[in-house]
Order: structure tokens, then C-alpha cells, then sequence
């Protein structure tokens, strides 16, 4: 079933559309912003620290996952290049989005810049419905 532009922006902002799978601690690393256009979201998301190799977008059953991980190793020695202190930073987390099952992979479209990662994602546009007979075969 398709969804009118307003229903479908109605949902668009409602759960499991802002589902969270990662905990309170990240919740300032995904920071997003929404913007209606006339065909299409602009999606705005803040990934500081991130480069675009680190970030991948799926689409599956109507759901657009951004997700985002890092790898990083600092290491000290001292003057013999014994190891003083050796800190590692893993971390990933990733946002689910409801944006139809209509939507293809190709139909979105992405970029990364500056620590955004913008994507614009078109809406939804309802099919007219055929109004032609259907006649119930008799046997």
C-alpha cells in the first residue's frame, strides 16, 4: 500500500523511523537533520571523526541504515621503544530509518563532506490507482 506525501511524512518522523541501537554515551556523534523539499528529504547527519571509508548505507525491507564505524591505536614509547602506554579507540553505531519499501539502493542518492553525510531520498509517489473492471470468471 502507498502512503500519501503527508502520511508518509507523518510516519516518516515517528518510531521505529529514529530507531537507536547504540547507547546514550554516542547519541552526539549521529546528530541529524531532516529537511522537506518539494521532491525529495535532505538528510544531514554530523559523522565527525569518520571518513567515508568508515561509513556504509544500506537499504532492506524499507529501511535505510547508516551505519559508522572507527578503529583507532595511539601508541607511546619511551627512548628505548618500550611500550609506555598503548590506548585504542573501536567504536561504531549506526541509525535506522523508515523510508518506504517502494525506494531502491540507486534511488538514493549520497555524499560525505566535511563530516556530513548528506542524502537525499525521494518520496514517495503514489501510483494511480486503474480504474478498469475486473470480471469474476464464471465456470
Amino acid at each position: 500500500m502507498l502512503l500519501s506525501n503527508r502520511s508518509f511524512l507523518n510516519d516518516f518522523f515517528k518510531d521505529p523511523f529514529f530507531e537507536r541501537s547504540f547507547d546514550n554515551s554516542t547519541t552526539q556523534i549521529m546528530k541529524t537533520d531532516i529537511h522537506e523539499k518539494d521532491n525529495n528529504y535532505l538528510v544531514e547527519m554530523e559523522l565527525p571523526g569518520y571518513g567515508k571509508e568508515d561509513i556504509k548505507a544500506d537499504l532492506k525491507d524499507g529501511y535505510l541504515t547508516i551505519t559508522a564505524s572507527h578503529e583507532e591505536t595511539q601508541e607511546e614509547k619511551d627512548q628505548k621503544g618500550n611500550c609506555i602506554r598503548k590506548e585504542r579507540y573501536t567504536g561504531s553505531c549506526n541509525r535506522r530509518f523508515y523510508v518506504g519499501d517502494q525506494l531502491r539502493q540507486e534511488d538514493i542518492k549520497a555524499s560525505f563532506k566535511d563530516g556530513i553525510l548528506s542524502l537525499c531520498i525521494p518520496k514517495e509517489v503514489p501510483k494511480a490507482i486503474e480504474e478498469q473492471p475486473k470480471y469474476i470468471t464464471i465456470e
